[in-house]
Parts: structure tokens; C-alpha cells; sequence
């Protein structure tokens, strides 16, 4: 092929990369990555400490670009049944990278470049070896300091590590639980006002005794500053799990603990568990100060005692907050509650009272994370279920859906003008958020928890399944 109008084709080369665009001339093909926007951070799951799962910024993906994404397939030492985090420009091994984090299910932590997909380090828990392969594991996702110099992660040995961006190195680890075999730390990491904060639950099964509780960590030292517990809450302590009379009421959703913009107290949804009202607080929506060190107010449905007794749960999802007056619960009962703020507060025992109950997109148990966007004055929910995936506006004291469809999801995302949702069973549907419009599927591998994040011109997303209890496992980039 021979070319004559250098500057021309220049020019073509330079919008394509601003469009994600592959270029065909003639027999030869050029395919040219998104230009990335201005650099952006993706620190935790679902992007900020509220969990809103909803980006303000441009990705460098749009509807007219997404088409021309291509995909390239990072073989993983472990299973990343989680979601990624991403730095924009930082230094690793002594060279400026754009890099994703991610922790697989029997703790590996792992920087991978975002450019060419090389892993750039791999950091390894003391004692792997003992629990890889079994069924000891981890579905955190973990979160980076606000410095950009830290990430913070878990491991099966019911352990908080800090791990240098720049090397993968440990400077500190601290137990959250004295008893790992049983207490798991299942949801993402958070982070504010200089804690690291993280929750647990137990394994599949619910084998006691184990207790659901939040832990508060100090990022600077890893000094365990606060623990309450969601069963004997009246001992403000890590404390061994035989030691109280009651077991179970894990904090297991995906979220893990919600960050409320303001005040900074925390959001907890709680599992199966005795309820009392007072120390025990099975199956229930919890708010907590912001050190844990007190609870704030509370909610549990009426029915709490057929829900434990059945296996269905509230804490199966996070709270979701909404606004500085309402959240949503949703649950293994097929309902997403819609609750006032206002009547959550107290220590008195609230039972009932919710201002409204929706179906879950298609009345089956919601195990995921739903997003919240706020566009030209409206707020929005978007949920996904196994069967359906659906997006409300909240109205006052109601959420109104807007559509629905039936293909399942897990925790959706909203960035660059799109909403995203993983199929458990394979591919990225990318959707119009305000009609629910497809507008293409990317194609990828099956999963469970697994969920994506789109910054800077990239979408990446883990592939696979921690109940397979695989040593190897995929993460997808598309450029």
C-alpha cells in the first residue's frame, strides 16, 4: 500500500485514537488504543467510600467508541472473583505506569500494567500454601490510600495487609478475626479518615461459631483501633467466636460497609442471626459511627424470625445509599426495601416501617451491589439480579422503575455516559442508563462476584468462580 498523504493519514490516526476506532486500509490494518482521558484513580470497589458505583468523569468510552474496544485476556495466578482498582501514573520498580490491583480468592495481590497487561509484581501471603486450593478464601476487593503510595488487601488467614504500589512489599498485616477457619472476609475494603474498614462474615454452610463484625484499622501502623459486633455488641473487642452464646449474622454483602458523605458513619446490612434489639442484631440495617464504636440506628423487617429461619437474609446486599434521607435494602427474599433515614435513627429496636418494597428485577435473591447515578436533577438505582437487571428514579418516598429486562447481572457500574453489567454466565452488556438500551455485549468468560471498572480508555473485569476453587484465573482488559 503505498501512501502519499502522510498528513492526511496522520490526521486520521489521530482522530481514530480519540475514538477507539480500528483502521482498515487496504490489506493492512492498524489498530489504534483509546486515547486515554485525563488521569483518574479507581480506589476501591464501586469508586468511592459511599459505594454509588457511578463515575463523574469522562472514561474516553462513549457509545460511538465502545464498538472498537479490543480484548486481551491476562492469565492470573489465582481467581479474582472481585472487582479490580486502578492507579493512574504511578511508580513501579522504579518506572511510571498505569496500573490495575487486584487480589485473588487465596490472597496473591497482584499490579498488572494497563497498557500491555505484564504483571509488574505479585505479593503472596505467609502461609499460601496451607489454604490454596481449599476452601478457605477471600472476595475482597481492596482499596488504595488516598497517597497513592498504599493499597490495602485481604488474605484467607483473616488478615489486612499494606502493600507498597511502588514493590508489592508488606510493611504491616494485622488479624481482624481469631478465627479465620471460620470468619471470612468475603466483602471489599473501605477506607476514610485515615482507617482502613473492613467486615466479616462465615463460609458457605454458616458453620458456627463465627460472628459478623466490622474492624477498624489504623492505615499508618495497622493498629486495630475498634470492632463491634453484630452479635454481642456489648462487648466493643475482638473477640474468639466461642465466646459468645450466639453465632452467625454475617456482614457479607459485596459493598461491605457503606462510607455516608457528611458524617461519615457507616452503613452495614447484616445476615442470618438472632435478633434481641439490644446486643443481637441478626438480619438487620445498621448504622454505626464513624469509628465503630457505637451504633446509631437501626432497622430489621418484621418477619425478621422467617427470615432467619428460611435462609433469606437481608445481608445477602449492602446498604444502598440514596440520599441523606432514604437507603435502600434489598435481599435474599426477592424485596429491595426503601427506608426513611430519619426513622433508622436510635438505639431503640426498630422493627418494621419501611416507606416501600419493590421486587428485585426479577424476584430472585439480590446478591449484588446496585449503583446510584445522579443526572439532571434525578436520582437512580440500577440493580441486577440473576434473572433481570433494573432501573428505578426515587420520587420522594417511592422508586418508580423505569425499565427492566431479563438478563441477570452482578454489581453494575455507571461510567462515561454507560451502564455496564457483567452476566454471571459470560459478557459485558453495556447499556444506555436512561432507557436500558443495549448498546453492545463485550465478550468475556464466566464468573460470580466479579464486576468491572471502565477509567482512562480501559474496561477491566476478572473472570471466574471462587466456589471452583481454582490456583489460575483471568482478568479482561479491552483498550
Amino acid at each position: 500500500m503505498k501512501i502519499f498523504a502522510g498528513v492526511a493519514l496522520t490526521t486520521v490516526l489521530l482522530a481514530a485514537a480519540y475514538s477507539g476506532l480500528a483502521i482498515s486500509a487496504g490489506s493492512a490494518r492498524v489498530n489504534v488504543a483509546v486515547k486515554p482521558a485525563v488521569g483518574h484513580d479507581w480506589t476501591r470497589f464501586d469508586w468511592n467510600a459511599q459505594r454509588s458505583g457511578s463515575v463523574p468523569f469522562s472514561t474516553g468510552i462513549s457509545a460511538t467508541n465502545v464498538l472498537g474496544l479490543k480484548r486481551q485476556q491476562v492469565r492470573l495466578p489465582g481467581t479474582a472473583d472481585s472487582s479490580p482498582i486502578y492507579l493512574h501514573g504511578v511508580k513501579i520498580r522504579g518506572a511510571t505506569h498505569d496500573a490495575f490491583f487486584l487480589t485473588t480468592t487465596y490472597g496473591v495481590t497482584l499490579a498488572i500494567d494497563a497498557a500491555k497487561g505484564s504483571i509488574l509484581w505479585k505479593w503472596t501471603p505467609p502461609g499460601y500454601h496451607g489454604w490454596a486450593g481449599s476452601y478457605r478464601i477471600t472476595t475482597a476487593t481492596p482499596v488504595a490510600d488516598p497517597n497513592r503510595l498504599w493499597i490495602y488487601a485481604a488474605s484467607p488467614d483473616g488478615r489486612i495487609e499494606k502493600l507498597s504500589v511502588a514493590n508489592g512489599h508488606a510493611t504491616w498485616r494485622v488479624s481482624i478475626t481469631k478465627l479465620p477457619q471460620r470468619e471470612k472476609i468475603a466483602s471489599a475494603l473501605n477506607y476514610a479518615n485515615g482507617h482502613v474498614i473492613a467486615t466479616t462474615g462465615g463460609y458457605i454452610g454458616d458453620q458456627p461459631p463465627y460472628q459478623g463484625h466490622v474492624a477498624i484499622v489504623k492505615a499508618a501502623n495497622g493498629r486495630l483501633l475498634h470492632v463491634w459486633n453484630s452479635l454481642c455488641s456489648n462487648r466493643h473487642r475482638l473477640i474468639a467466636p466461642s465466646s459468645c452464646a450466639s453465632s452467625d449474622s454475617a456482614i457479607w454483602g459485596r459493598a461491605g460497609a457503606v462510607v455516608v458523605p457528611g458524617s461519615g458513619n457507616l452503613l452495614v446490612a447484616t445476615g442470618n442471626g438472632p435478633w434481641s434489639g439490644s446486643t443481637d442484631w441478626g438480619d438487620s440495617t445498621l448504622m454505626l459511627t464513624p469509628s465503630a464504636t457505637k451504633l446509631l440506628g437501626n432497622y430489621t423487617p418484621s418477619n425478621t424470625a422467617q427470615l432467619n429461619a428460611t435462609d433469606l437474609d437481608i445481608g445477602s446486599t449492602s446498604p444502598v445509599f440514596l440520599s441523606s434521607s432514604r437507603v435502600a435494602q434489598g435481599g435474599k427474599d426477592g424485596k429491595i426495601r426503601l427506608l426513611s433515614m430519619k426513622r433508622l435513627r436510635g438505639t431503640a429496636p426498630h422493627k418494621g416501617g419501611e416507606l416501600q418494597l419493590v421486587s428485585t428485577p426479577s424476584g430472585q435473591e439480590l446478591f449484588t451491589a446496585p449503583a446510584v447515578w445522579r443526572s439532571n436533577g434525578s436520582v437512580w438505582m440500577f440493580a441486577a439480579d440473576n434473572g433481570g437487571t433494573a432501573a428505578w428514579t426515587l420520587k420522594g418516598s417511592s422508586l418508580h422503575q423505569v425499565w427492566h429486562n431479563a438478563n441477570g447481572g452482578t454489581s453494575p457500574i455507571v461510567a462515561g455516559g454507560l451502564l455496564w453489567v457483567y452476566g454471571p454466565s459470560g459478557g459485558l452488556r453495556v447499556y444506555k442508563p436512561a432507557t436500558g438500551r443495549l448498546v453492545t455485549t463485550l465478550q468475556s468468560g464466566p464468573g460470580h462476584w466479579n464486576s468491572p471498572i471502565v477509567v482512562d480508555g480501559r474496561v477491566a473485569l476478572p473472570e471466574g468462580n471462587a466456589n471452583d476453587h481454582s490456583t489460575s484465573g483471568v482478568l479482561d482488559i479491552w483498550r
